[in-house]
């Protein structure tokens, strides 16, 4: 029974990290449009950022445009 509260734990920790890599996906890709930057710019930060969430979003955070 203890193995399934450890499952059930490690599942909703995995739920909630994936949701907060969309929803910095999302924020960035509407941040380069924002920012006055191309879709197809636009559209490789969504995907760096969705596939490299953590160092795709500090990259992302340095090189646009203030």
């Amino acid at each position: 029974m203890e193995y399934f509260y450890v499952f059930g734990f490690g599942l909703f920790f995995v739920l909630v990290l994936l949701l907060l890599n969309i929803l910095t996906s999302v924020w960035s890709y509407r941040d380069a449009l924002r920012k006055g930057n191309s879709k197809e710019y636009a559209v490789i930060v969504l995907i760096g950022t969705i596939f490299f969430p953590i160092i795709g979003l500090i990259v992302y955070l340095i090189i646009r445009n203030d």
